[in-house]
Order: structure tokens, then C-alpha cells, then sequence
């Protein structure tokens, strides 16, 4: 919410930071997925370990994950320079607010599913994953190319 109220002025007003902006985020997407790719191989071959965890109320576990979001700050860092890519500048100071803070909650709200799956099907993915090597290499590949898939969409806007 931050990031979405401070940075649309300053986009507003100075339109070539949106521009560079994309191109840094399209660089770090690249650079996060070739680095998927080049260390599969060795990521594919780690064992992973279950460990216990404390049993804490649900609640008790979203207080938790706020506050460690909230003073975070590579959160910031990750919205301040993430976001700006998919925003559309030229719409005007309310819009380019609206259009980061709907990126901003579209965010953690498609991450919540997937880790309250993970959290379920924590022991069984994990078994699953260090029995086939290969899925996993496949999985790293495949994340490592949608990752560099997205940077070049940024720019030629294919979807």
C-alpha cells in the first residue's frame, strides 16, 4: 500500500522511471530464471528434510506473517521494483494508484493458496521430490523459462 501511494506521484511526474523500472524488473526476472536453470542440476540432487513444526493457531500464524512482511524490508524492495513494470503510466496519478495497489493485493492473495497447499501437502511433496530427481530438474527448468518467459512479455506483450 506503501509502494502503491508514494510511487504513483513519482511515476506520474517522471514517466522514464516506469520505463526503466521495466527494464531493471525484466533483468531481474531474466536473471532469476537463468539462475533456476543453471544450478537445476545441483538443486535437483539436494535431499529435502521434513522437519516438526510448532502447532500454532491460524491466526497466530497470520500475525506472525505480517509482521515479518510489514519490517521486512526486501518486501518493499520486491513491490518497489516488481510491480512498476506491469503499471500503465501514461493513465494518470489515481490510476497508476489503483493499478499498484490491485497488483500489490493480487500478490499475496494468489501466493496464500498455494502455501496453505504446500503447508498441507508439505511431507508428501517433499517425499514425492526426493524420489524423482528428474521431475524436479524438469520443475526447475520449466519455472527458470516462465520466469524469463515473463520478461520478455513485459516488452513485446504477447498476452
Amino acid at each position: 500500500m506503501a509502494t502503491a501511494l508514494g510511487l504513483a506521484a513519482i511515476f506520474e511526474r517522471y514517466e522514464w522511471i516506469v520505463i526503466t523500472l521495466r527494464y531493471a524488473g525484466s533483468a531481474y526476472l531474466i536473471w532469476l530464471g537463468a539462475g533456476v536453470i543453471l544450478n537445476a542440476s545441483k538443486s535437483s540432487k539436494v535431499i529435502l528434510k521434513v522437519h516438526a513444526v510448532e502447532n500454532l493457531s491460524f491466526s497466530s500464524i497470520v500475525w506472525q506473517g505480517d509482521w515479518v512482511e510489514l519490517l521486512n524490508p526486501k518486501t518493499v524492495l520486491f513491490f518497489a521494483l516488481f510491480l512498476p513494470p506491469f503499471v500503465s503510466a501514461g493513465a494518470g496519478e489515481a490510476s497508476v494508484q489503483a493499478q499498484l495497489l490491485i497488483l500489490g493485493t493480487l500478490a499475496p492473495l494468489t501466493a496464500i493458496p498455494s502455501d496453505i497447499v504446500m503447508t498441507l501437502l508439505g511431507r508428501t511433496v517433499t517425499k514425492s521430490s526426493n524420489e524423482n530427481i528428474c521431475a524436479r530438474l524438469i520443475m526447475a527448468w520449466v519455472s527458470g523459462l516462465l520466469l524469463m518467459a515473463i520478461a520478455v512479455n513485459l516488452h513485446l506483450q504477447f498476452i
